[in-house]
């Protein structure tokens, strides 16, 4: 991931000095076990803790080794035993490479969840909190791009502090999907390490047991975290595009916060432009790229290939660290979102009361007008107010057709804006619980 959209809490997690503390934890706890078990000496097992905990891995060193083994996980054994001494023959005793890979892999996507989970509480604080700020301001609701009835700007962050809230739930679920221990030896069989060592590592890290195992933790469980990933992914470009649209020229309800001396263009002084939530979308589209890849490693060969190795390689960091960068984007550009309630206020009024047809229109039904006919009532002078012949309620007042069924006055009341808001606070409180 280029630095432009990474934070170094989430990089960390991908860093190769924490990949490597990883792995020596995971052989040092199975070392530990093994010594409880009297299978190794336990101050061998005391030495590799001491020795191995207290050094700094020469990443460079660990690469040299690489290039003449072809081999990462021998590298890092190799260099570890330069660290460790003779002690080091007690090391990976029994396991394969992937008990050390998967199980690692399982402690960096667990502690990656943990930073996007920690992102979406930003995300819903932001939300819950410009909501209550706009509960009760009247914007217009679209369907299709075109004005449909009324609704509340509060009402629309509270919609999408629900999807987030969801989403959230997404994350802690895929969490505990990843978070598996796999140290069982070459097909899984425990043959040359028992069961009670993985459990012990696990536990020292966190992890649940893999119930089943081959030589690898069976990639369905990434492939479920990853989908789950796309999913926040698509809520989040479907509030940025929000956003975008908001704050086109024509619309101009909202905008993304313009500090000083930021500038939009470097042609056009006037501009100012949603390139958050533009950049979001992108990231966006980035994030549900990598889902496809996690699916396809789902079938490997019998109890294992590596075919998906290389893809892990790119998607795990990748793919948390973008969503990582868009999630705290995005709650940055809601935290400071600039709203106009004034120019909300006349796009309501832009369509002449066509917002208010519906309500007409069930008044006629009520009455003893047939659905049908109530709507074809509406409709003329709905298209009427539409090609600018004027206010859609003068208009049903001149229509003898209406008015013998609805007086004026009655018509008027079925106008009042806060007629739609009614239910706001039922709403609010099924979101908030407040």
């Amino acid at each position: 991931m280029i630095p432009r959209y990474a934070r170094t809490a989430m990089t960390g997690i991908w860093s190769a000095d924490a990949k490597f503390r990883i792995w020596f934890e995971i052989e040092a706890h199975a070392a530990m076990a093994l010594a409880e078990r009297g299978v190794i000496p336990m101050e061998a097992a005391k030495t590799i803790w001491k020795k191995g905990g207290a050094a700094k891995f020469d990443v460079a060193r660990i690469d040299e080794i690489e290039r003449e083994v072809k081999h990462d996980v021998i590298a890092f054994l190799t260099h570890l035993s330069e660290i460790v001494g003779p002690e080091a023959r007690f090391v990976h005793q029994g396991m394969t490479s992937s008990d050390v890979l998967d199980t690692c892999l399982a402690v960096q996507m667990h502690r990656a969840a943990d930073i996007l989970i920690a992102d979406a509480d930003a995300l819903l604080a932001a939300l819950k909190k410009r909501a209550f700020e706009f509960k009760h301001t009247p914007t217009i609701g679209r369907s299709h791009g075109i004005h449909a009835e009324p609704t509340t700007f509060g009402l629309k962050l509270a919609g999408y502090y629900a999807e987030f809230s969801r989403a959230r739930a997404r994350l802690v679920t895929a969490r505990e999907e990843i978070s598996t221990c796999a140290i069982s030896g070459p097909v899984g069989t425990f043959s040359t390490i028992g069961p009670e060592v993985e459990e012990y590592v696990a536990g020292k890290l966190g992890l649940k047991i893999e119930p089943v195992s081959t030589q690898v933790i069976p990639r369905d469980r990434h492939a479920a975290f990853f989908a789950a990933l796309g999913v926040v992914a698509a809520s989040l470009e479907r509030l940025a595009i929000e956003i975008r649209h908001l704050q086109r020229t024509e619309v101009s309800e909202a905008e993304e916060y313009f500090s000083p001396g930021q500038k939009g263009s470097s042609s056009m002084p006037h501009k100012r432009n949603p390139v958050l939530s533009e950049n979001v979308t992108g990231l966006a589209r980035m994030v549900r790229a990598y889902v496809t890849p996690a699916l396809e490693d789902v079938a490997l060969w019998h109890e294992r290939d590596i075919s998906h190795s290389s893809v892990e390689r790119f998607i795990g960091p990748d793919a948390t660290i973008t969503l990582d960068f868009a999630l705290a984007r995005m709650a940055g550009i809601i935290d400071k979102l600039v709203v106009y309630p004034k120019r909300m206020q006349e796009n309501l009024d832009k369509t002449h009361g066509l917002v208010h047809s519906q309500r007409v229109m069930l008044a006629l039904t009520q009455r003893g007008v047939s659905r049908e006919d109530a709507y074809k009532l509406v409709q003329r002078n709905a298209m009427r107010a539409f090609g600018g012949e004027g206010q859609l309620l003068d208009l049903l007042k001149a229509d003898a057709d209406v008015v013998k069924v609805l007086p004026p006055d009655e018509l008027s009341s079925l106008f009042d804006l806060g007629f739609h808001f009614k239910h706001v606070d039922e709403i609010f409180a099924r979101v908030f619980g407040v």
